[in-house]
């Protein structure tokens, strides 16, 4: 076996695109479209009914509306399918996206073959930081882990529209910021966290983008996703069941106590997600 930091394997992370991971998307914010299917409602939507779909995206829903209307235009919204790459290493990224539903992945990956999730992007974000933040290539792998909806735009139009608006610019720099303190952060839990607080980071984390206590993920996909052998992880879980924290089958997992798991976590989850919520509810200037 290898160690817990190790990095994935070929095969492995060939494992991870495989996975349909069937996720119910219920979102508490905005407030949820009752006995509307998440992507039905987003197909053959004209252009007049983006405003709306913003919503959805918290990102977006923190534009002034000025700064909205610059990007409104442009925006389309598209599906999210599980294994699709939005973003390939070291190519020039064509198109942004602002997530609606479902889980993005970010992937790290070096020389010759080493992989590992570094971050995640659902509701509360976008893809194509890269040119929030000047350049027009991609620094890392965007992976769809958990299918889902978005409102894409090209790439020239963004950078179009923050040259013409400080504050949009503003608003995109303070969502870098929170992703890079979000990957910071995963560093760090990577790094110093036993496998059992890591856990229940990520259990939180996907919780956070589904907003959803029932996550439908195999104990193998946990395996992969955390970078540690497979058994190491169904112990984990054997752990947080005891204490009564989740209830866990072999590809569902229900969290029935989210501030123990919180406390599970012991100082690895909340750091980001405070930051993301002081930086967007900062004025724009």
């Amino acid at each position: 076996m290898r160690s817990r930091n190790a990095p994935l394997s070929p095969a492995e992370f060939d494992a991870l695109r495989s996975v349909e991971s069937g996720a119910t998307m219920r979102r508490t914010w905005p407030p949820e479209s009752e006995g509307k299917d998440a992507m039905t409602d987003l197909d053959g939507r004209p252009a007049d009914d983006i405003h709306e779909l913003v919503s959805r995206n918290r990102l977006l829903a923190a534009l002034e509306p000025s700064d909205l209307l610059l990007l409104k235009a442009a925006l389309k919204s598209v599906p999210l399918t599980v294994r699709q790459v939005l973003e390939e290493p070291l190519e020039s990224i064509s198109d942004i996206y602002f997530v609606l539903s479902g889980i993005v992945s970010v992937v790290g990956r070096a020389f010759p073959s080493h992989r590992i999730e570094v971050g995640m992007v659902g509701y509360e974000g976008m893809t194509g930081l890269s040119v929030v933040l000047g350049d027009g290539r991609a620094a890392h792998e965007m992976l769809v882990q958990c299918s889902g909806s978005a409102l894409s735009m090209p790439a020239a139009e963004l950078k179009k529209a923050m040259n013409e608006s400080r504050t949009l610019t503003s608003v995109m720099l303070r969502y870098a910021q929170a992703f890079m303190v979000q990957s910071n952060q995963t560093a760090l839990a990577n790094g110093r966290g036993v496998l059992e607080e890591r856990l229940a980071r990520w259990l939180l984390m996907w919780r956070d983008r589904l907003q959803d206590d029932s996550i439908n993920i195999t104990h193998q996909f946990l395996a992969i996703l955390l970078g540690s052998p497979r058994p190491g992880v169904t112990l984990s879980l054997h752990v947080l069941e005891g204490r009564g924290l989740i209830k866990a089958s072999r590809s569902l997992i229900r969290i029935m106590d989210r501030e123990g798991l919180q406390k599970a976590a012991n100082g690895f989850y909340g750091i980001p997600e405070a930051e993301y919520d002081r930086l967007m509810d900062a004025p724009s200037r």
